[in-house]
């Protein structure tokens, strides 16, 4: 099962992005949720470039990526499920819910820790809001990003397959809650239960730190709820937000591959970042999370 998995990762992989990318992409077409204030053909080749050169990078220096650490792992006997007798199924699921859990608390770091959140602001500085912006990172924090995947990996030693279906679901997740769409609202409230819908996740792109403080979670929506990150909805409706950094507004830096590959090296941008991961309220506000 190992080797078929190691086989066909990639392929398995890319299917299931282009899929659902496809499916995201016609969905925004057809029914947007806001009006986007820069045309695709303006924020795409950006944020597409610097997705390619993320996966090329990865793919040069971390071969077999982290369903292949996944197999050394487990031939090693590395890590806590490989020590204790579980069934496989429940070794599976275990082993997706934690390391979702450890995808929101390095969400949470990279905000908190100041270096890494001029890293993060590569992000959060897209001007608009669409599944694209949900692969837009720099090469910087994503190579962090699968470090930090590799060492949770050794902890907990996680089966192979539960790593792919992981990566499948985190990746297209991402596009999924990053989509420029919205649910009805029964719907959007029964699933936000378990998983973090585009309502809920766009609310942490807001330009306000007390919302940019919320909503940290990729897949599951349990970690936010647990947490006290949870925030239903920006304070001024998902069509008036703004979305973005408020010290980001160029668009030669927020909208181009270059500026993007820039922004983390930038001193002061318009007055510099007035971003405060101690922030939890809504300005003139006392409303705390």
């Amino acid at each position: 099962m190992t080797d078929i998995i190691l086989d066909y990762e990639l392929t398995i992989r890319l299917i299931a992005f282009f899929s659902i990318f496809a499916v995201m992409a016609g969905w925004e077409a057809v029914q947007p949720c806001r009006q986007q204030r820069f045309t695709r053909s303006q924020r795409w080749f950006a944020n597409l470039g610097i997705t390619l050169l993320n996966t090329l990078l990865l793919r040069l220096l971390f071969p077999t990526a982290a369903v292949g650490f996944a197999a050394f792992a487990e031939a090693k006997g590395w890590g806590l499920l490989n020590e204790i007798q579980l069934p496989f199924w429940l070794s599976v699921i275990i082993a997706v819910t934690l390391m979702d859990m450890v995808i929101y608390l390095q969400h949470v770091m990279v905000h908190a820790v100041p270096a890494l959140w001029r890293l993060h602001r590569v992000h959060h500085a897209d001007p608009d809001y669409d599944l694209t912006t949900g692969a837009r990172f720099h090469p910087i924090e994503i190579l962090l990003s699968m470090l930090i995947k590799i060492a949770t990996i050794a902890a907990l030693g996680p089966p192979v397959i539960a790593v792919l279906i992981f990566e499948v679901i985190l990746n297209g997740m991402a596009m999924f809650n990053h989509g420029n769409v919205s649910l009805p609202k029964p719907l959007d409230r029964i699933m936000r239960w378990l998983v973090v819908t585009p309502d809920m996740h766009r609310v942490h792109h807001s330009v306000i730190p007390g919302e940019t403080n919320s909503n940290f979670g990729f897949n599951l929506s349990i970690w936010d709820r647990l947490m006290g990150t949870y925030r239903a909805a920006p304070k001024l409706g998902h069509i008036g937000m703004q979305i973005g950094v408020n010290s980001l507004q160029d668009p030669q830096l927020t909208t181009k591959l270059n500026g993007l590959l820039k922004i983390p090296f930038l001193k002061n941008t318009q007055g510099g970042d007035d971003y405060n991961v101690q922030d939890r309220t809504w300005p003139g506000q006392g409303d705390n999370l």
